[in-house]
């Protein structure tokens, strides 16, 4: 039943991507993106979501670009069917921007836009942009992992190096996979639940706005940054053991970065202090202690279409005999954790087939995440693409452990205009 509405739903919306090519087009603004089909399944019976599809969805992307003497203007805009979760049509506005420059060397960026910086593959230290993780779980395309916000980045140049400023009126979380679509651990049940919540976020205010600061400049070949933010944490990861309710903590990240080659490869370095600013003294239950993180990474050739890449995260938790003291429930994380994480990726027959392979183990944790997947480009725009996500882990409260019912399988079909 999904696939037979999902073809009659992408047939439409190819009428549609059509209709409005030929009517923008004939004003002398080029415009294009693709229709899509995703379809994926679980791999085990024994989960409490309602539905064995983790995604049964069509897909149509427009992108619309000008350029002015005096600005650049940007959209990119979503039109879908999601039979899983929303249960019929919507759309979202993923970018609407302009761009403009002052004085030949400030950049200004205003309007909804994805944001990116940092070192890591798919770790996350100094980069505080919003992350789509049900995007990731149910194999969209990676462009679907970064979540859009609603921000004005400014840029300015100088010999001394480049200082980049990201102020977000309205703090922007991620987007995590509590929507009904994956089941999840919860500690307040004690199992694994997949019943949708939505926390608020914090009122909209100027206090409650989110600055994040970036300065870089090239050094011998290698890039060096120093990073800042002031907003809060990501995930509603405090507990309020008042009103019992979830909620986001505020943070201040102060970190660096180092990125170039040696040894007939790339690496990069990067850490940060994560400062939890509601919990100075490390010792309120329902607050993520303050922690330290850091990054090393290398990424080399290592055959003619092969690359491959490894990564080594480490974090400890600050203050950890106070979070000991004041510990409720049985849930105790560890004062060092560490994760390893490598990616292969081979490009086959002049890149019409590409196979990535991806894996975060964490030592510490006991749990792991293995994706992969395997792109077969048809033409010049059809592209057909199978994977999957697999999940595990001893304890259920870590990371990936407590996604652990949720493996699956996905095709994605996908025509480009």
């Amino acid at each position: 039943m999904y696939a037979r509405k999902n073809i009659l739903v992408g047939a439409l919306l190819f009428l549609m991507a059509i209709s409005a090519e030929k009517v923008v087009s004939a004003q002398g603004i080029p415009i294009n993106g693709f229709v899509q089909g995703l379809w994926g399944g679980r791999l085990q019976e024994k989960n409490p979501t309602s539905s064995d599809y983790t995604a049964s969805e069509v897909r149509l992307q427009l992108r619309m670009e000008h350029n002015a003497d005096i600005a650049e203007v940007f959209a990119r805009a979503d039109f879908f069917n999601d039979e899983v979760v929303a249960g019929g049509n919507d759309w979202e506005l993923r970018e609407a921007f302009t761009k403009f420059t002052l004085l030949g060397k400030v950049d200004f960026k205003v309007g909804r836009q994805i944001l990116t910086w940092g070192t890591g593959d798919l770790i996350f230290i100094n980069d505080v942009f919003a992350k789509d993780y049900e995007s990731f779980f149910a194999g969209r395309e990676d462009q679907y992992l970064k979540a859009p916000q609603t921000s004005l980045r400014s840029e300015y140049y100088s010999p001394l190096g480049e200082l980049a400023l990201v102020w977000t009126p309205r703090f922007t979380p991620n987007r995590t996979p509590a929507t009904g679509r994956f089941s999840y651990y919860s500690p307040m049940s004690g199992d694994f639940a997949a019943e949708p919540f939505e926390v608020p976020r914090p009122a909209e205010t100027i206090r409650n706005s989110e600055l994040a600061g970036r300065f870089q400049k090239t050094v011998g070949g290698m890039a060096m940054s120093l990073y800042g933010y002031k907003g809060f944490f990501k995930n509603p990861v405090g507990f309020d053991f008042v009103t019992m309710a979830p909620f986001y903590p505020r943070l201040n990240i102060y970190g660096a970065s180092a990125r170039g080659q040696a040894g007939g490869g790339v690496f990069w370095l990067e850490g940060g202090y994560f400062h939890s600013y509601d919990d100075q003294c490390g010792g309120k239950p329902g607050i993520p202690n303050s922690n330290i993180q850091g990054l090393v990474g290398f990424e080399k050739q290592i055959a003619g279409d092969i690359t491959a890449n490894i990564q080594y995260q480490a974090e400890k938790m600050l203050q950890y005999n106070r979070y000991e003291r004041n510990l409720v429930g049985s849930d105790k994380e560890d004062e060092f954790r560490s994760l390893v994480t490598s990616r292969i990726t081979g490009r086959f027959r002049m890149e019409t087939i590409i196979l990535s392979s991806f894996i975060f183990w964490s030592p510490s944790d006991a749990d792991w995440y293995y994706r992969f997947s395997a792109d077969y480009k048809l033409t010049d725009n059809m592209t057909v693409t199978v994977g999957g996500n697999v999940f595990d882990g001893i304890r259920r409260f870590t990371d990936f452990g407590m996604f652990q019912l949720n493996d699956n399988l996905y095709a994605r079909a996908t025509y480009g205009f």
